[in-house]
């Protein structure tokens, strides 16, 4: 049971020999830790004996209480603690933290199961794979096979990949039936990952798997379609999906990897280059693009003889397993293509309306979340005897953030709506556009939202640890999704593209 004590003997132990300070009524012995402080044994001593509750809250992230709980002793008697400390799986009560739905706005798509969900899987991520991912992000370290049996055994992995047959036999988080899980599920577990704040680690907890699989689930043959399906998303094995070459990005077309078929029509001989596949160092199934014979097809090439993998290093760590890849006689089953020899093209396009919503649901969130570093920041910080919220620029950047955030957030459900509401075959024939459109002007926003993250938070912003460790990493990695999945400039000339193929005969 947590001790009680007076501030009259707090102010006892204010020497190097019984170091106490007071952080929001809590009580801290930092007698033994002082020498180890970061930031100076005098710096950190010059408070003992006193509240230290505002002096912390400048220079330290809340998350390094939790970090160093170890030295609580107790608290303040007949005093309640005045700054919000959120549990694990906690919804922020901060402006525009969260979606509208969950601030008290009434919502057309989300119900009280979603909101259930959302807590629930929030919860699991903070609880389970925080203390991992905080470890591993810096250090490059990939995610552990514990961590993917977990989440597999949680059902997280399943639900990634959105509704359909593949969930049937899994427990999904807060034990969603199957038939009523929809995109609206799958959506906010891509959210949520982004909560853990550690971008290239968030990217290896299965990026891959998300834009790998699907291929599999809608055009491997039975047997291969069951194995893979099953063991990728039961955390056994990772997928990835391996189309980018050197030579090749948005432009497709341009690949040179070939597969040649033996005599005896059994097997594929795959030779040729991959180049910034996601997840790729530590995958045992890509999901390959390759020219055969007859063009354009995709190939499921398990990890064997003839394939190699080297780390690429990128703008974030390499937790992600970003990954260059060299095939070289690599001898894959002929029963391993996906779909039609010849046909990869159509394979690759079915994928590409999924993987856009993915990137754009992840990085409007993380939009979000900067959004509320930036206002608990603005309200914390004293500059010239004021608080930063005092200022009008400030408050004039917050709206312009604001703003946008929440008009790409409104389209984006709007387009998960579509996704539940039409066929696969309508979803793909009718969203490439409007969803190029949206991924276009969602990283747009994100380049917006974190240039005056960065001027908010000033030099913090451009430091890897501390006050400005989420915004640092976001301006620092945003332009992944501005990239991945087709530039923006690629996204722009499609969208519009996709609006002529039905342009009536109009006129002014």
């Amino acid at each position: 049971m947590s001790k009680l004590f007076t501030r009259s003997e707090i102010e006892k132990h204010n020497n190097e020999k019984s170091a106490w300070i007071i952080i929001d009524t809590v009580v801290y012995d930092i007698t033994k830790f002082a020498a180890m402080h970061p930031g100076g044994e005098l710096l950190i001593l010059e408070h003992a004996g006193k509240d230290a509750t505002e002096p912390f809250y400048a220079y330290h992230r809340q998350e390094v209480l939790t970090k160093y709980h170890r030295l609580k002793i107790g608290t303040i008697v007949n005093e309640s603690p005045q700054i919000d400390f959120p549990e694990p799986g906690a919804f922020s009560k901060v402006p525009y933290a969260e979606p509208s739905a969950l601030q008290g706005f009434k919502s057309p798509y989300y119900t009280k199961s979603h909101h259930d969900f959302r807590k629930a899987v929030r919860t699991f991520l903070h609880t389970e794979v925080l203390p991992e991912a905080l470890a591993s992000d810096p250090s490059g370290g990939h995610p552990s096979k514990e961590i993917w049996k977990k989440m597999g055994d949680f059902g997280l992995l399943a639900a990634r990949m959105g509704p359909g047959p593949h969930l049937n036999g899994f427990t999904l988080p807060n034990n969603v039936k199957p038939s009523e899980f929809d995109y609206f599920y799958e959506q906010i577990i891509h959210e949520e990952l982004i909560t853990l704040t550690c971008p290239s680690y968030q990217d290896g907890l299965g990026a891959g798997m998300v834009i790998g699989l699907p291929p599999v689930m809608h055009f491997a043959k039975p047997a291969i379609h069951d194995r893979v399906v099953r063991e990728v998303l039961s955390g056994e094995k990772q997928i990835c999906l391996a189309i980018t070459e050197p030579n090749a990005g948005s432009d497709v077309a341009a690949i040179k990897c070939t597969a040649k078929l033996t005599p005896d029509g059994k097997h594929y001989i795959v030779n040729g280059v991959k180049k910034w596949i996601t997840n790729g160092t530590f995958c045992e199934y890509f999901t390959t693009a390759v020219v055969t014979d007859a063009g354009i097809s995709m190939l499921l090439i398990e990890r064997s003889e003839g394939l190699e993998t080297k780390p690429i290093k990128t703008s974030y760590s390499s937790s992600a397993g970003t990954s260059y890849i060299i095939l070289e006689n690599v001898k894959v089953p002929a029963e391993n293509l996906l779909g039609i020899d010849g046909a990869g093209f159509m394979v690759i396009m079915a994928n590409f309306n999924h993987e856009r919503w993915f990137i754009i649901a992840a990085i409007v969130f993380a939009c979000r979340k900067i959004v509320e570093e930036c206002f608990k920041w603005s309200n914390q910080r004293i500059v010239f005897g004021k608080r930063l919220i005092d200022q009008p620029v400030i408050r004039n950047k917050l709206a312009h953030m604001v703003a946008e955030v929440e008009s790409v957030t409104n389209w984006l459900e709007n387009m998960t709506y579509q996704f539940n509401s039409m066929t696969y075959k309508e979803a793909n024939k009718r969203l490439a556009g409007p969803l190029a459109l949206l991924k276009l002007i969602s990283t747009r926003v994100a380049h917006n939202v974190t240039d005056h993250a960065v001027q908010i938070f000033g030099g913090r912003a451009i430091t890897q640890t501390g006050m400005g460790r989420c915004v640092e990493l976001t301006q620092r990695t945003y332009k992944y999704a501005a990239i991945l999945g087709g530039s923006e400039e690629i996204m722009a000339d499609l969208g519009i593209r996709q609006a002529m193929r039905n342009f009536p005969n109009a006129r002014l």
